[in-house]
């Protein structure tokens, strides 16, 4: 039988929104619990799933679409049901369903985080190591986007892909090796192993330290119970604090065509069985070019298009000039200035991105196309509103203090869903800051020095003021750079490309900031982080003797061209 699943509730008191992704196609089977649509409200989101099980045969929305409560999704194939919620509900007997009534529990904490990614754990292990008894909440695996979908996946692919690389120009080192090839399962067995062994090692330190874990959605009923369901039990929380860490999911714009099967956020990406041999890019950002280089150097075909005027725009202009050479070179095609109007699924299997350049249009074709044009803070279907917490209007996020509270006193927020800084070392630190306020602490988060790692070939890192912010402060600087090419190590490695820069202030030598691009670009910052950390100068820094022959020396050396005397192993 075929029957219409109705919008039934939106988050809070809304009566409409936005259908942002749509995670099933026509002809897919869902399954309980499985998500079909995201739905963007005024006062909150919220991820329509399924409580029954049928085919697709026809979904009536599409991206950016306005609903109102009551527009029939989606249409199933199966038996009659009865509406409950978003969804239907089965109707029929179901032996284990009566068989097995819930369990019903509580239990007294003195904090409950919901979300266990790098900002949920680490609030965690760090109240537990403090003496609190903390309850964790999540859903899917421990480690959160990063962990599973984000950091340490991508940089797996990264790894395999450099090997690829110096496999193909082995002979230059003197290795001989006909025929290079990779097979990409296996490629994708080593991050999947990579990810597990990580996700043992984060539920073996929540068990050392007495944590209780729940596998479920954390509902917040009031500011001091939450609620979740695990497997056959319906357990009730009663807490003192609250720390909401439910993270971000992948923004896909409401484009015409973006539902097409051929369209893909980085989760998806990282779960290919095999490449594409073309791949077109929407986003020239940190996830969108770690992504290019990845593909490129896997001997994928490579399109970028790009709405701002250049890739990775928040980095200093010389720093984007050198990464988008390489790029280049590389055979990386790059759209910028290029707003991305539709796609369009070729008779073949292909996609068409149609972008407007210059009020001129431009087409660009390939078997993939990764959407990576930001991710937005994910609520985990938290009614925000009717628990008086606010949330930021631009940017989208739940509103917090320095000390990581919301609106609501014990309730805190940390990480991206807060969309401050999405960078997985800022959520820990942000947990950390929540748990010392929890236990009566006056801490504050300090977003002064947050070194960015960006995982492209070469890699980028930044870390303090920019140049361009320098100058936007009126803050007068003196400049040093320094190239690879004149670093011994760099060349032993077959590391040419990319530079260190050093921004110091002028009157006083203190290291304002600095960026790097090049090899082993994103573990070299710390000690520019530490420096600007600690307020140091560049005179100290140079007293300090760096090892030789090591890549930290280009630290050194530039470092040195911020003073009259300038580089030791470098003339312009």
């Amino acid at each position: 039988m075929v029957f219409d699943v109705k919008l039934e509730k939106l988050s809070g008191h809304n009566k409409s929104g936005i259908i942002g992704s749509i995670h099933k196609s026509v002809g897919d089977i869902v399954k309980v619990g499985d998500e079909i649509f995201d739905i963007e409200a005024k006062k909150g989101n919220i991820t329509v799933t399924s409580d029954v099980e049928g085919k697709i045969v026809k979904i009536k929305v599409s991206q950016g679409d306005n609903v109102s409560i009551g527009d029939v999704l989606f249409t199933v194939e199966g038996e009659k049901s009865s509406a409950k919620g978003n969804v239907t509900k089965k109707k029929g007997f179901n032996y284990m369903e009566n068989f097995l009534k819930p369990q019903k529990e509580n239990v007294d904490g003195d904090v409950v985080i919901i979300g266990g990614g790098p900002g949920g754990y680490v609030a965690a292990i760090e109240g537990a190591k403090q003496g609190l008894k903390v309850i964790l909440i999540e859903k899917e695996s421990l480690g959160g986007t990063c962990l599973n979908r984000g950091c340490i996946p991508t940089k797996a692919l990264v790894r395999s892909s450099e090997v690829y690389e110096l496999v193909k120009n082995s002979e230059e080192y003197g290795v001989f090796k006909d025929s290079p090839l990779y097979d990409f399962s296996k490629i994708i067995e080593r991050k999947n192993q990579v990810v597990t062994e990580l996700v043992e090692g984060i539920e073996y330190l929540l068990s050392e330290n007495n944590i209780t874990v729940f596998r479920g959605s954390g509902e917040i009923v009031d500011k001091n119970t939450v609620f979740v369901k695990e497997k056959n039990k319906e357990i009730t929380i009663n807490t003192k604090n609250i720390i909401i860490a439910t993270g971000s999911k992948a923004f896909v714009p409401g484009i015409k065509g973006a539902g097409s099967e051929n369209v893909l956020t980085s989760k998806e990406m990282l779960n290919l069985n095999e490449l594409p041999k073309k791949i077109v890019i929407v986003g020239g950002g940190v996830i969108g070019m770690e992504f290019a280089f990845i593909c490129n150097t896997l001997d994928v075909d490579v399109s970028v298009v790009e709405f701002a005027d250049d890739i990775l725009i928040a980095l200093d202009e010389d720093i984007r000039n050198e990464v988008r050479e390489i790029a280049i070179e590389k055979g990386i095609k790059i759209y910028t200035n290029s707003k991305v109007e539709e796609v369009i699924d070729t008779k073949d299997g292909k996609s068409i991105v149609v972008f407007d350049k210059d009020s001129e249009k431009g087409y660009v074709t390939g078997d993939k196309v990764l959407m990576s044009v930001g991710r937005k803070p994910f609520y985990g279907g938290i009614d925000l509103e009717k628990l008086g917490i606010d949330v930021n209007e631009r940017p989208m996020g739940i509103k917090v203090n320095n000390k990581m509270q919301t609106t609501v006193d014990n309730i805190y927020a940390i990480g991206d869903v807060t969309n401050i800084i999405q960078l997985a070392h800022v959520a820990s630190h942000q947990g950390i800051v929540a748990i010392e306020n929890i236990l009566g602490k006056d801490v504050e988060a300090d977003y002064s020095v947050v070194p960015s790692a960006i995982f492209t070939s070469p890699e980028i890192a930044s870390v303090g003021l920019t140049e361009k912010a320098a100058k936007e402060k009126n803050i007068e600087v003196n400049l040093g750079n320094f190239p690879f090419a004149a670093n011994g190590k760099a060349l032993t490695q077959g590391e040419r490309r990319g530079f260190v820069k050093i921004i110091a202030q002028k009157d006083t030598g203190i290291i304002l900031g600095g960026s790097i691009v090049g090899p082993h670009a994103t573990d070299l910052i710390h000690e520019i982080a530490v420096a600007i950390k600690n307020k140091l100068t560049v005179e100290q820094v140079i007293d300090t003797i760096h090892a030789h022959p090591t890549t930290a020396e280009a630290v050194h050396e530039a470092l040195l061209a911020t003073t009259p005397k300038g580089s030791i192993h470098f003339a312009e």
